[in-house]
């Protein structure tokens, strides 16, 4: 009788439990008796019936002209554009080292090709893949490194990292050498499609009794080399350009390889000698972290960056700046924007105002829920300092000519404290108690660490 009354004790207090997580009537009752139908919600109701929030949270006291002066600003010609592509950290990289060069050399009009580099990007990638399965075959298909292997064949994002072993490996050519394709343009289908190719043969690899991993990987990587000529074309070993300067005077004609083009109009520094800062106040400052397998090509570089506060990743961007040097950096470009005016600012729109609620996380509190991280690349250009201290920059984005202003995005010195988050800088203009931070055996982090997605 008594272990009879305990067990329905325990059952009715398991029940109690269970409701009082459950969305019961009396809990909906009392949701609905919160909300009071005042006249203001039933304007902003029928407001938000047929309209955009984000229409309705335009800041109107925010809507002056922007201020266009800088102090110190990057000579530039010409903006790119990405098209409905995840290349964005390509075209920043390529961008950053264009103007390096139009700013040593006069020349009229120059564009490196994205689709050249995107090529051996998506042929490095592949083989990546295919030989990390190989590396990992011994381990189970719910390994958690294989299973994001096999959730993650090919991407066609990226980081600076990647620029520069690519650049290094397969040099650049200028845009008119390899043109784009809808597939470069569009690459998602491409993806879907290299990608259930390479878990095919990466399935294969695995299950098979074939004692020659690597002749069958080659074998592999014809199919993928032939896919990848048809969608972009096949690149060029040698071609013949010729540079005309700013006066339309030409200069010379000359035969290039990719790797000698880049040799004499590439200086070596720009993807040689870099830091890439990170600024994560979820982590650790001073420390020096490492993304397993978050590299572009077997043999190169992981993404290697130093955490630091964004007050020393600004010292660095200000000093590049003085000097005429871009960069490429990495931010969460959709917060808080505004497309028209091409205006990245803290105060552009009015959610609390429109919905009666507050929006209350600090920047270490968004990367910790997921909210933030790094989602675009773009290359800085200038800044503008008042008293001493920055207070806006300017980046030329990749979205083309007509958006944004004049292609470019404007932000404020608080945008860029919420929502900046990586720096490629030449290491001459790091102070030399961060370059020696690099001397530190780095914090490995996992390749799926929702911090370090690729930017796209």
């Amino acid at each position: 009788m008594i272990k009879r009354l305990f067990i329905t004790t325990f059952l009715f207090g398991l029940n109690l439990a269970i409701s009082a997580q459950n969305l019961t009537p009396e809990l909906l009752n009392a949701l609905r008796a919160s909300y009071q139908d005042s006249p203001t919600d039933r304007a902003v109701r029928n407001a938000m019936g047929s309209n955009d929030p984000r229409t309705l949270a335009l800041n109107q006291d925010n809507q002056n002209s922007v201020d266009t002066h800088f102090t110190y600003e990057v000579p530039q010609k010409g903006i790119t554009d990405q098209m409905h592509s995840g290349r964005c950290w390509l075209f920043c990289g390529l961008n950053v080292l264009r103007a390096d060069v139009q700013k040593r050399i006069d020349i009229a009009k120059l564009e490196f090709s994205q689709n050249y580099l995107f090529f051996y990007d998506q042929l490095e990638k592949s083989n990546l893949f295919l030989q990390s399965i190989i590396d990992t075959r011994d381990l189970p298909m719910d390994d958690r490194t294989v299973d994001y292997l096999f959730h993650n064949p090919i991407n066609d994002g990226g980081s600076f990292t990647g620029v520069a072993d690519l650049v290094n490996k397969y040099g650049v050519v200028p845009a008119e050498v390899m043109h784009e394709t809808w597939s470069a343009n569009n690459t998602a289908r491409i993806r879907e499609i290299l990608s259930t190719k390479l878990r095919e043969f990466g399935l294969a690899l695995r299950e098979t009794s074939h004692t020659d991993l690597q002749q069958m990987k080659q074998e592999q990587m014809k199919e993928i080399y032939r896919i990848l000529c048809l969608a972009f074309g096949v690149p060029p070993t040698e071609f013949t350009w010729s540079h005309y300067n700013s006066d339309d005077q030409l200069v010379s004609t000359e035969h290039y390889t990719p790797l000698s083009f880049a040799q004499k109009y590439l200086r070596s520094e720009m993807v040689n000698d870099y830091i890439m800062f990170m600024n994560d106040p979820s982590r650790e400052y001073y420390k020096v972290y490492d993304i397993d397998l978050d590299r572009h090509t077997y043999e190169g570089h992981n993404w290697r960056y130093i955490n630091v506060p964004i007050e020393d990743m600004q010292e660095a961007a200000i000093a590049s700046l003085k000097d005429g040097v871009a960069m490429y950096i990495g931010c969460d470009v959709n917060k808080e924007r505004d497309p028209k005016r091409g205006l990245l600012d803290m105060n552009n729109y009015d959610y609390a105002s429109l919905l009666g609620v507050e929006f209350n996380m600090d920047k270490r509190q968004r990367i910790l829920t997921m909210a933030s991280g790094s989602s675009h690349a773009m290359a800085l250009m200038a800044v503008d300092i008042q008293n001493g201290n920055p207070v806006k920059w300017e980046v030329e984005n990749s979205w083309g000519k007509d958006n944004g202003f004049n292609g470019h995005l404007i932000m404020t010195d608080e945008w860029f404290h919420n929502y900046m988050f990586r720096l490629v800088v030449e290491s001459k203009y790091v102070p030399a108690k961060l370059r020696a931070l690099l001397k530190q055996e780095p914090v490995v982090l996992p390749m799926w660490d929702p911090m370090f997605q690729a930017e796209e």
